[in-house]
């Protein structure tokens, strides 16, 4: 292992956050010689350390600094503090969440031009498309070991996905099996088998799960390249006379000032913490925030439409057995406007440990329909909603300067009003998933509310044109030229499939593209 790289080193990379994007981006750089620093907010956390239990795992992974919600989404009523469940730990939300990775399909890389005009909606194109994206798409699933993929099998199905296939068999829905997962059905690339104990959002025990904490982020670091430093978080991005970004100050572990020199910065903080980051770094330059003369950062926040539907049996199920989302129904994720809106949605099978359970199945929520719904849990099913929710202006991140954190830097404001297209596909999909277990014979079912588990998307979104968006389609911002965006809030449109995938390949196309520009000289 090299010495750490010294704060005035001006030739490496600095990439905020280690998830999906900045982990990826990080380990693959760092392949290539490429000198990196990765700031992490969160500390270190492997599969010896996570927690088998929901209420503990979530007190020891999750983002629980301030923020505030508005606008009329439940969410803001029921948590408002907690806009999303959100990791804050060395391989951010890839230790959470639950491996589904699915590639977009072709027409939502132009949403514009395939749905038309959506009345209040901000629709735009990709400036990339599917068939752009297939070799990258390739090569993230080789790296994550997608099941079913590559020749990889897929995955057993638990209880709680034969119930689930079973009724949508009985429905006439093709389109159904244990998903694409990155998630090991056999052992590959150092990692075991899945062994079915459960608790998948809780970081995989086996690390049969692919998460960049276990993976990529080791091996950037093997190589000398790559520094994490954790527990750092980043306050502000400076910049030169030039309009060139120069460094990031951060505060370390010890909650010391610290400035780390930058060749070229590269912002992986998710939907909330980077358009956060860029607005906290308004300076008299840059008095909108950074890479914000469009005045898009932090604006089309998009979260996926989802809820969940619960059903229970005359026997017993058991849900909680085996992988959480390893089950999946993709016959609705097509674009079929008879149905009553644009784009589409995916069903995926959920099981939730009993905690949890008790907390989102009607937050708030007592008495007796309450209590018997639990005393059924042993009896119960369930699946979750992911659907193409519509960007808007108005859904958007803000800073909030009434509200700090430990550090002193101003929290943000998540706003976010379901559009009428959400509505009307999430109201579909309840009844269709509802129909599901009816045709199982189920006792009773329950629609439930969206909850703060979501993905978080949109908020300094890729654009052909500079006005429209705050990145081009590498990511890098249309404002300052040694500036990227490696996370999710890239997404232009969200598209109906879990996002990790499409993260993880955008991250290994923007390493190819900042190496081959370094290697130039041009950046």
């Amino acid at each position: 292992m090299t010495a750490p790289f010294d704060l005035n080193d001006d030739n490496v990379v600095v990439i905020i956050g280690t998830g999906a994007g900045g982990g990826v981006l990080g380990n693959e750089l760092a392949q290539k010689g490429v000198s990196v620093v990765a700031l992490e907010a969160g500390g270190r956390y492997l599969p010896e350390d996570y927690i088998n239990d929901e209420w503990e795992s979530f007190g020891q992974l999750a983002w629980l600094d301030p923020r505030t919600t508005s606008g009329d989404w439940r969410v803001a009523r029921d948590f408002s503090g907690l806009p999303a469940w959100i990791v804050k730990a060395v391989g951010g939300t890839t230790v959470h969440w639950a491996g589904a990775s699915l590639r977009f399909q072709e027409h939502e890389w132009k949403a514009k031009t395939t749905y038309g005009d959506v009345q209040g909606a901000s629709l735009l194109d990709w400036p990339i498309d599917a068939a752009e994206m297939a070799p990258w798409y390739e090569k993230a699933e080789t790296k994550l070991g997608v099941t079913r993929t590559g020749g990889r099998e897929g995955l057993p199905g638990n209880n709680n996905y034969k119930v689930f296939e079973a009724g949508a068999k009985a429905l006439g829905y093709k389109e159904v099996h244990t998903g694409r997962m990155a998630i090991n059905s056999a052992d590959y690339d150092n990692r075991v088998a899945c062994q079915q104990t459960g608790f998948c959002f809780q970081g995989c025990k086996w690390g049969a799960k692919w998460s960049a904490a276990y993976t990529d982020i080791p091996r950037g670091e093997a190589t000398g390249n790559l520094e994490v430093r954790e527990r750092c978080q980043a306050a502000r991005i400076l910049h030169d006379a030039n309009g060139k970004v120069t460094g990031v100050e951060y505060f370390d572990a010890d909650g010391n000032l610290q400035m780390q020199k930058a060749r070229i910065v590269c912002v992986a903080g998710n939907s909330f913490e980077s358009p956060r980051l860029l607005l906290n770094s308004a300076s008299s330059m840059f008095p909108d925030g950074l890479a914000n003369s469009s005045g898009q950062v932090g604006r089309n926040y998009m979260r996926h439409t989802t809820g969940s539907v619960y059903a229970v049996f005359d026997k017993p199920v058991r849900m909680w057995r085996g992988t959480t989302m390893a089950g999946i129904i993709q016959d609705e994720a097509r674009h079929d406007p008879s149905r009553g809106f644009v784009g589409g949605y995916e069903l995926e099978t959920l099981g939730l440990g009993l905690p949890f359970m008790a907390a989102f199945l009607d937050p708030g929520a007592w008495g007796r329909e309450f209590t018997t719904a639990l005393d059924s849990y042993e009896n119960m099913a369930g699946m979750w909603i992911v659907g193409e929710d519509m960007p808007q202006e108005t859904n958007r991140v803000t800073i909030n300067h009434e509200v700090k954190d430990k550090y002193g830097l101003p929290v943000v404001d998540v706003h976010f009003d379901d559009h009428p297209n959400d509505i009307a596909m999430r109201n579909h999909a309840y009844r269709q998933g509802t129909a599901v277990y009816e045709a199982v014979g189920a006792t009773r079912t329950f629609p439930t509310p969206p909850y703060p588990s979501t993905h978080n998307l949109g908020t300094n979104r890729m654009s052909e044109r500079a006005q429209d968006g705050v990145v081009n389609k590498w990511g890098q911002t249309h404002d300052i030229a040694n500036l990227f965006i490696s996370d999710g809030s890239q997404f232009t449109t969200g598209a109906a499939e879990n996002p990790t995938l499409t993260i993880v390949a955008l991250a290994i196309r923007q390493a190819d593209h900042i190496a081959a520009e370094m290697g130039k000289g041009a950046l």
